[in-house]
Order: C-alpha cells, then sequence, then structure tokens
C-alpha cells in the first residue's frame, strides 16, 4: 500500500517523524473474520441512526465543540477495541475534505493510520483523546511512512478497517487490504451509518451487528457523556441469548447411573467376554469384576467411608484397573499417583488431600516407601494381600451420588504447590458418554490405554470400553517408547480406538510412511494435550483415509474434555478448530470484566454445566478465584480456564492461547510458577525465571536464576526431587542479574531471547567423522535446533531432546540402533562411534556408513 503522495514538496520534520513511528508501532489491528457468505464483492449496510440519539448527537456535538464525524471516530475505535479485545487498536482514518491544516497535502489521496490508546475515563473525555488523535494524523506529513516501513520491514497492510471522515463510506473506500469502512452520512438532521464490507470477512449479518454497536457506542455518547466507557459493553441482551441458546453442547439427560455401575450392567451380561488385556495377560468381566468386588469390599471393611480419597500407586497394570473400580464401588475418591513420582511430589499430594488410604503394590515404589514413613497416619495396602483376603466377590452395592466426589487430579500450580482438582461423577459420566459416542464406542470395541495415570485422559482410556462391552487394551510404556512395537501392538491387539497428543502421533506417522502396516480395525484416533496442527491432519488423512480424526479439548477442571472435532477429512481452515461442546456442556467467551464479548471476538473461555468440577482439594483461596457462580445461567456454576479463545459461525470453539503463566509440554500442563517456586527453594539462588523455547514437540523448558555459582547436576537432584521429570528444566543459566522490565518486572522476553541465542551458539567440539557430522544434522532436524549448536560432545536429551524425538532418530537412521541404545549413548561422539561399529559388524559387506545412507 502506498499512502498519501503529496501534491507539493512539505517538509518532513523530526515531529513527523517521531509521531508515525509512535503510529506504526501501535502495531496492526484486525477486524475477527466472521462470515458464512464467500462472496468477495463489496457489500454497503446502511443503517438510520434513531432520531432521539442523533439529535442528542448533534447536541453533543456543539456542546463539546467537535464534529459527528469525530464522534463517530470515538464510537468506532471503542466498538473497535471490544470486538477485538485489545485496548489499543489501529484504523485506517481519512479526514475528510479541508480537514487537513495548512501544512498538509491534499486530503484526498488515501487513508493513513489512526493509533488509538484508549484510557480509562468518561465517553467525553475519550471524545477529547479521539480529536487529538485524528488532529496528529491531519497535522504531521505522512511523506516518511513509507520510509520507515521500509526501515521496520512492514509490507503488509498497515490497518484492516477504515473510518471515513465527513460523508458516508462506500465500496470505493475498501483500499487493498482492507474488510470494512465506516462514514456517516448526514442530510439536514438525520444521520445514517453507512458501512462497506467485504462478505468474504464480514457478511451482511456480521456488519448488521457491528453497525448495531457502533449505535449503541453513539447513545452513549450522546446521552450518557460522564459514564465510564470502560463499564460499556457492545452486546446487546438479544445476542447474549443467541449466544446461551445457538452455542451450547446438545442437552441430554443423564442416566441415574455411575460409571462402575454400567461395567456392573455388562458383568450381568457378558461375564465370560474378554474386558481388558495387558501384554500376555487377560481378564473377563466377571474375574475383572470380582477382584474390584474384594479390594472395595476390603476397603469398606477397613473403614472407608463416603468420599474418603483413596491413592493408587501402581504401574499402568490390570492390578491398576482393578484399584479404580474398587475404589468407585466402595464410595471412595481416586487419586493417581505415579509410582515413579519423587517423595517430596508425594508426600505434598497426599496431605492437600487429606489422604488416608493408599493401594499399591510391593515395591512398586520408592518414592511412596519414603512418604509413608512421614506420615504414619496414611496407611498403605498391597493389592495382592488384599486379593487373597477372605473378602466377597460380589457386588457391594454402596449407594453413590451423582454429585459426590470421583476422582482428584493434581495439576501444577503457579504458586508452587500443586493443585488437585476434584471432579464429581456426575462430570465424570457426562464426559465418558459424550466419548462413547463420538469415538463410536461400542460392544466388541478396542480402545487402547496409553496415557500416565497422573494424565486425566488416563481413566476414560481406561473404563469407557467397560461401560459398554468393549475391551480395554492396556500398552505398557516399553511398547509405546518403540514406535515399530507400539504400531504391532495395535495391530495384533485389533486396537479401534486410540488417543495420543500430536507429537507422539507424528512419529507414528512418519514410522509408518518408512515402514508402512495395515492398521485394518482402527477406526477412531483422538489428538489432545496439545495443538493439533494443520499439516499433521493432512499426513494422516493421506495414511488413513478412512480413519476419523478427533481433536479434543478439555481441561481436568472441567470432568476432561468439553470439545470434540470429529474430522472425516481435512478441515478449510488454516487452523484446526477445537469443535463444538459435547453434550450439557455450555461455553461463554467472555471479557476481563467476564462480560460475553461479541460473537466471533476472543475472550477467554468459561465453562458452565455439569462438567464444572467441585473445585481445589483443600484450597479454598485459588478455588474461588476460578469456580463461580455463572451469572448467565442462574444455579449453575462456571470455571476460568485462562484458555483464550472465539466462535465461529458454524459453532464450532477456535482455541486462541493462554492468559497466563501456564503452557502445555508434550501433553503435560505445566505453571511455569511452580517450577520457579521450586528453583528458589535451592540454597544459593537469589531470584528465578523460567522460559519456553522452541516449538511443537521440541519446546522445552530454560532456567534462569541469580545467586552463587550452582552445578547442573545439584540443581536437577533439587528439584527431581519435588517436581516430576516432565516440570523440570532441559538447561539452566546463571545471570549475576536478571534482566528487568521498566517497572520492575523480570522481562521474560529479553530471556526468551537469550535462551534462543543459547540454542544458536557454538556447540562445542569440532565434529571430526562423516558419521558424527550426518549424525549432527540428524539431531538438528529432529529436535529442530541449529546444526551450530550441535558439536561432538553434545549430550542428546540437554539439547532439547525427549523419548519422542529420540524414537524419531531411531527411525532416521533406520533403526540401525534401537531406541534403548540411543538413550545409552546420548553423547553426540558416543552415538556415532556406535553407529561405526554397527556398520562394521553388519553382514552385507555392501552396506555403507551411516553418513552416506541415511
Amino acid at each position: 500500500m502506498t499512502t498519501g503522495m503529496a501534491t507539493r514538496e512539505v517538509a518532513v520534520t523530526a515531529a513527523d517523524r517521531a509521531f508515525w513511528q509512535r503510529v506504526l508501532g501501535g502495531g496492526y489491528t484486525p477486524l475477527p473474520r466472521w462470515s458464512r457468505n464467500p462472496a468477495d464483492s463489496p457489500a454497503v449496510c446502511r443503517t438510520a441512526i434513531p432520531a432521539g440519539t442523533a439529535k442528542a448527537l448533534l447536541l453533543r456535538s456543539e456542546r463539546q465543540g467537535l464534529s459527528p464525524d469525530t464522534l463517530l471516530l470515538t464510537a468506532y475505535v471503542r466498538v473497535l477495541a471490544a470486538v477485538t479485545g485489545d485496548s489499543s487498536v489501529v484504523t485506517g482514518y481519512l479526514p475528510g475534505k479541508g480537514a487537513r491544516k495548512d501544512r498538509q497535502e491534499a486530503p484526498e489521496n488515501g487513508p493513513l493510520p489512526l493509533w488509538a490508546a484508549l484510557p480509562g475515563g468518561s465517553w467525553a473525555e475519550l471524545a477529547t483523546e479521539v480529536a487529538q488523535w485524528a488532529d496528529g494524523v491531519r497535522r504531521h506529513s505522512p511523506r516518511v511512512l513509507d520510509e520507515l516501513r521500509t526501515e521496520t520491514g512492514r509490507t503488509e497492510p498497515l490497518f484492516d478497517t477504515v473510518l471515513v471522515d465527513g460523508r458516508a463510506a462506500g465500496p470505493e473506500d475498501l483500499t487493498a487490504g482492507t474488510v470494512l469502512a465506516a462514514g456517516l452520512s448526514r442530510t439536514g438532521d438525520r444521520l445514517d451509518l453507512v458501512l462497506s464490507h467485504r462478505p468474504g470477512a464480514l457478511d451482511g449479518e456480521q456488519a448488521g451487528r457491528f453497525a448495531g454497536y457502533l449505535l449503541a457506542a453513539l447513545r452513549e455518547l450522546a446521552e450518557r457523556p460522564e459514564a465510564d466507557h470502560q463499564e460499556w459493553s457492545p452486546v446487546p441482551e438479544r445476542e447474549i441469548a443467541q449466544q446461551l441458546a445457538e452455542f451450547a453442547g446438545p442437552r441430554r439427560e443423564l442416566p441415574d447411573r455411575r460409571v462402575h455401575e454400567l461395567f456392573e450392567d455388562q458383568v450381568r451380561l457378558r461375564p465370560d467376554d474378554i474386558a481388558a488385556v495387558h501384554g500376555t495377560e487377560s481378564w473377563s468381566y466377571r474375574e475383572l469384576n470380582e477382584r474390584a468386588n474384594r479390594v472395595a469390599h476390603a476397603l469398606r471393611h477397613g473403614g472407608l467411608r463416603d468420599e474418603d480419597v483413596v491413592a493408587v500407586v501402581t504401574e499402568r497394570n490390570l492390578p491398576w484397573l482393578v484399584a479404580v473400580l474398587a475404589v468407585f464401588k466402595a464410595g471412595g475418591v481416586y487419586l493417581p499417583v505415579e509410582p515413579h513420582f519423587p517423595a517430596d511430589r508425594i508426600t505434598g499430594m497426599l496431605v492437600r488431600a487429606d489422604c488416608r488410604r493408599v493401594l499399591t503394590e510391593r515395591d512398586a515404589s520408592p518414592g511412596l516407601a519414603e512418604a509413608l514413613a512421614g506420615l504414619p497416619g496414611v496407611r498403605a495396602d498391597h493389592l495382592a494381600e488384599l486379593l487373597a483376603g477372605d473378602h466377597p466377590v460380589t457386588d457391594p452395592g454402596v449407594p453413590v451420588a451423582a454429585g459426590q466426589s470421583a476422582y482428584i487430579y493434581f495439576t501444577s500450580g503457579s504458586t508452587g504447590a500443586p493443585k488437585g482438582a476434584v471432579c464429581e461423577h456426575a462430570g465424570f459420566l457426562n464426559h465418558l458418554l459424550a466419548k462413547i459416542d463420538d469415538l463410536e464406542i461400542t460392544e466388541g470395541r478396542v480402545v487402547a490405554q496409553t496415557a500416565p495415570q497422573c494424565f486425566d485422559i488416563s481413566l476414560w482410556q481406561l473404563v469407557a470400553a467397560l461401560a459398554v462391552g468393549g475391551r480395554t487394551l492396556i500398552i505398557g510404556q516399553p511398547d509405546i517408547l518403540d514406535t515399530a512395537r507400539f504400531i504391532e501392538t495395535l495391530a495384533t491387539g485389533g486396537v479401534e480406538v486410540l488417543q495420543a497428543v500430536p507429537s507422539y502421533l507424528e512419529v507414528v506417522l512418519t514410522e509408518l510412511e518408512r515402514s508402512p502396516r495395515a492398521l485394518p480395525r482402527l477406526r477412531h484416533v483422538s489428538a489432545t494435550g496439545e495443538a493439533l496442527k494443520k499439516e499433521l491432519v493432512e499426513r494422516w488423512f493421506a495414511t488413513f483415509p478412512d480413519v476419523a480424526l478427533v481433536n479434543a479439548y478439555g481441561l481436568t477442571e472441567t470432568s476432561d474434555d468439553t470439545n470434540h472435532e470429529v474430522m472425516r477429512r481435512v478441515p478449510e481452515q488454516a487452523s484446526v478448530p477445537l469443535g463444538r461442546p459435547v453434550a450439557n456442556v455450555r461455553i461463554h467467551i467472555v471479557d476481563e470484566r467476564l462480560r460475553p464479548v461479541p460473537l466471533g471476538s476472543p475472550g477467554e473461555i468459561l465453562f458452565s454445566g455439569v462438567c464444572v468440577g467441585r473445585g481445589y482439594v483443600n484450597d479454598e483461596e485459588r478455588t474461588r478465584a476460578a469456580f463461580m457462580p455463572d451469572p448467565l445461567l442462574p444455579g449453575e456454576r462456571m470455571y476460568r480456564s485462562g484458555d483464550f479463545g472465539r466462535w465461529l459461525p458454524d459453532g464450532r470453539l477456535e482455541f486462541l492461547g493462554r492468559r497466563d503463566a501456564q503452557v502445555k509440554i508434550r501433553g503435560f500442563r505445566i505453571e511455569i510458577g511452580e517450577v520457579e517456586n521450586q528453583l528458589l527453594r535451592v540454597d544459593g539462588v537469589r531470584d528465578s525465571a523460567v522460559v519456553v523455547t522452541g516449538e511443537g514437540e521440541s519446546r522445552q523448558l530454560v532456567a534462569f536464576h541469580s545467586g552463587e555459582e550452582l552445578s547442573d547436576e545439584r540443581l536437577l537432584k533439587a528439584l527431581g526431587a519435588a517436581l516430576p521429570g516432565y516440570m523440570i528444566p532441559s538447561r539452566f543459566r546463571r545471570l549475576d542479574v536478571l534482566p528487568l522490565t521498566a517497572n520492575g518486572k523480570i522481562d521474560r522476553k529479553a530471556l526468551t531471547r537469550l535462551a534462543g541465542q543459547e540454542e544458536s551458539a557454538d556447540g562445542g567440539v569440532e565434529l571430526r567423522t562423516g558419521t558424527e557430522r550426518r549424525l549432527a544434522e540428524l539431531w538438528s532436524q529432529v529436535l529442530k535446533v541449529p546444526a551450530g549448536r550441535i558439536g561432538r560432545d553434545s549430550h542428546f536429551f540437554d539439547s532439547g531432546g525427549t523419548s519422542l524425538s529420540m524414537l524419531r532418530l531411531a527411525i532416521a537412521l533406520d533403526r540401525v540402533v534401537t531406541p534403548v541404545e540411543l538413550q545409552q549413548h546420548p553423547v553426540l561422539a558416543d552415538c556415532a562411534a556406535l553407529l561405526d561399529r554397527r556398520a562394521a559388524e553388519a553382514p552385507n559387506p555392501g552396506r555403507q556408513p551411516v553418513d552416506s545412507h541415511v
């Protein structure tokens, strides 16, 4: 775009340059797209301003000494801020004829960018501010704009919308790159609001809404000029009602049954059918039920009361499934604890949850043994002993209400202590039925159980099939860590329903592209825990055109997934939507004051309905901050997610990111604050900050700290005693002082840049052999880090490697070495030497070294 060209030479002053530098610093404000109409020919929307409002507006114009067009500009930037969710906006502005000051060139040369940072205060004060911004555009020569754009590398349009001063907006005002133009048409005392728009970006319905927002803002400005404009919302009651009616999950009556009772129903129907398989061991519905009943009776006989918390500390195996069912049957609350967790982490979870009973296997967890040594009030029972006891095998029949707590999952907490999210049986059942429906889990279907116990998705994977007469296949971690074995397990186990984080799904696809293997029974694959990229969806359907791919979204606090996007082909959108809400789930998109935002606008995602959990166990403060009454639906509770999103015209939800310091790495939700707080507890650390580098599966935590010189080994040991492995930073960096922003806060952007510079730095000792050089290239591709960062002494996992990227490397090496061998040789030089030895030992004398054939 070429900005207004001069018709005569005008000197450019330092003030002009400074003014336009500030305007360009305001960035770019895109108007949210909302259209069901693919047409691109401009359309016009004309709306008469009611006579009373027009009269009041003209009176306000006279009293404040501002033109009606300036008042429209005031309403326009306020509405633009509301629909974009940003208090600093940029729009195109075309001053009317005769509006520019004497030092300026002709007025009709084209719109110029106008930057507006909306201050607090009244509508009248905002109008005064807007008049000054517009005056600045008129007074300062725009001839420097092209030069500044070249200096800053700004090649894209400067604005997405245009406000025309002094006349109605026509299709000719939609300059290249703009989608909306607005202006006033005045005939005597009659005022019309005229919008020109591109229907492909904003259809007639949405343009009409935008006009309605502008009319409402003009009415406020004319009739309530002293009111605080920040207290105003453009969304009328009729639109709120539309959002509540059209953008909710379908209504479904839940059966008056608990999940374990649905399983018991299936036991009566098919007692001898196989219910669950792990490795070479399989149990029928009757065998599984009788074992779970024995343990449930033992728990009740041992004094377990309704809603007492029971921790289950086992590996992912059939006894784990027995323990989970037993806890539900006994009326207890299931608390999963992974056996490899450090003792401090286990202690914190048991204490926070007020847990007095633990179900475990003998020698299953050194961390648990250490934790129990300091918790004399906690009783641990070994499953094998309970199963060997003289307890009934009949169903306990303990009454369990829909509103009773079902389970507690601990997630990362920003204050340093993990949060235990409590969910109830009704929410648990509602989620399970949504999974059963949308993944078409029916009698005889095989569902793969792959997720770790601390991941809430592990629960539906474990029990969904059992509620409808299907089969659960628990796939062990060794099989998951070897993709070839994993795929073989899916095939031989007849898996029909699978769930995986996208990063692992990408590894599986890579393996299948290299070594095709039919999975004839696979029907549905659900991706969750990370953003699902369109490129991966395209690869999926190229490999499995007949297997549905489901993008699932939800939070632990909302009884797991609340949205399903069931895809049978590649979506047309650039990003993969989160899908529509499942049954009995309502979602509100709100602003910072918890008011519904305009349709299609970005805002925080709030959940309402049966999915909302009870809160955080024994943590009233954090519960009050996140769980609250729903002001839009009396009698319901809602949960503030901290996620940002927006509605799409077809009722699907689009994810836009987080509002806080929470991140997801390889599907695990991590609060940066918890890692920083643990780092501060290390003796010698004065201050700390943790940032995220990399993208996708290569994302990693990098920790910065000030204070004493401390070895990485000491820091790793200290954090490893309190945090699970997925929360421990990949790299540590000591600084004399952490950088601060102008307001005295830690400058995380500066630290993120510094971490990136580190990644680009020299990798260390120079590479010596062809195998080392080729292996370094593969590391660079797999880890998505600059090749210059990798040297012969580089460590795979210290360079950002994970179990998934290790699998990728094994595939890239044509499985010359196994993933286990790669784990045993993480230093590049050692791994290259192993590859050379393997090439020399190969029976085929013509086999070439790695650097020639990989």
